[in-house]
């Protein structure tokens, strides 16, 4: 099987569209299939992944429409030849917008089925900077973005909703893998705990980019309770801002790996109060290492928390509901069992498995007639 591969993002830049993509590319060179991918210009970006070829088109820093510090690409007639010469069996569009749009027009023409992987709520972030307008144009912009493919896969209930709402109709369930060997109980340390200064105090962290829209300032109820030591894991613009409105918190930088590993199983809990996720791959991270979660009632993230069993779910904006939550854990008993609890809840869905499910979509399109591809009308 050929797959090309078309996303809006790609390393150097890590991000969950980054890391899914990834996940795909090592899958399918392992399943013996041929993937190209193009991707965004970026300086230091890799040539080859796992076999694969990179292919880079101009971009440009999504900074000029909004705040996020995503790249946005400047679509090409370079395009259709890299994806007419690689004569692919499938399109992939990962997380599309201007780069994909385009490219779903190419795979119109070309007759070649493409399927859209959606994965970063870009009206909601324009809705929570204040651009009331871009929230409104940017949810037609999705909307017909995805109808325009032949088929659609979102990572929760939630994103099916949202893009049903705006129009989508060919949508399908495909949730995210997990490296249930990387993330895992076992990578619990006291030494590490110790090290933040908290031997007796509830440990309660978060992982991931520090960005305004992450609502990582939410927090700062937490932050104030002396029984409680806040980890803040990872970096991004916020970071100077939040190390002053959260002035007894650990700030520890950007972690990968096993030290990332460790730190998701060393916290009590884990906490992400970004509302705008379409899956939320840290909390799943969170619950295969063994660590109950607090999230938000909107997004992805209430999919993956059994509320009450593996976690909570509140409105993490409201900070008497968040410290509640919090009072609540503190005060169980069954801790332990808590924790064996979220990291049952995820213990099944390795990459391996989640991806053979993809293979099964591409498989369908690829043997679907002509006439029923919906991208080629």
């Amino acid at each position: 099987m050929r797959v090309a591969i078309v996303t809006e993002s790609f390393l150097p830049q890590v991000n969950g569209v980054t890391n899914s993509v990834l996940r795909v590319l090592e899958f399918l060179a392992s399943e013996g299939h041929q993937a190209l991918v193009i991707a965004p210009e970026s300086d230091g970006g890799p040539r080859e992944y796992a076999g694969h070829r990179i292919k880079r088109v101009p971009a440009l820093p999504l900074q000029s429409i909004l705040p996020i510090g995503l790249p946005i690409a400047v679509p090409t007639r370079k395009l259709e030849y890299l994806i007419d010469g690689f004569s692919p069996d499938i399109l992939h569009l990962a997380s599309p917008f201007a780069l994909g749009a385009y490219s779903a027009r190419i795979a119109r023409k070309l007759n070649i089925p493409a399927l859209s992987v959606y994965q970063t709520d870009l009206a909601g972030f324009a809705r929570h900077y204040g651009f009331t307008a871009a929230h409104a144009s940017l949810r037609k912009i999705v909307g017909k973005i995805h109808t325009n493919t032949s088929r659609t896969l979102a990572p929760s209930s939630a994103a099916c909703a949202d893009l049903r709402d705006c129009g989508v109709d060919n949508v399908h369930l495909w949730r995210r893998g997990v490296d249930t060997s990387l993330f895992h109980p076992d990578s619990r340390s006291t030494a590490l705990r110790e090290s933040w200064g908290a031997p007796t105090q509830l440990i309660v962290g978060y992982i991931g980019r520090l960005a305004n829209e992450k609502r990582v300032h939410d927090l700062a109820v937490l932050d104030r309770d002396p029984r409680i030591q806040l980890v803040i894991v990872g970096d991004g613009p916020a970071r100077e801002k939040l190390e002053g409105e959260l002035p007894n918190a650990r700030f520890t930088g950007f972690k990968s790996g096993a030290e990332l590993a460790q730190a998701y199983a060393s916290f009590d809990l884990f906490i992400h109060p970004g509302p705008n996720e379409t899956f939320c791959q840290s909390v799943q991270e969170a619950l295969a290492s063994g660590t109950p979660c607090i999230v938000p009632t909107t997004g992805g993230p209430a999919d993956l928390i059994s509320n009450g069993s593996t976690g909570y779910i509140i409105n993490t904006s409201d900070p008497i509901a968040l410290a509640g939550a919090v009072e609540h854990f503190m005060s169980r008993s069954d801790h332990e069992d808590m924790r064996t609890m979220a990291r049952d809840s995820v213990s099944e869905r390795t990459w391996a498995r989640i991806n053979g499910q993809l293979l099964g979509h591409y498989e369908s399109l690829i043997t679907a007639p002509r006439s029923h591809r919906k991208n080629a009308a």
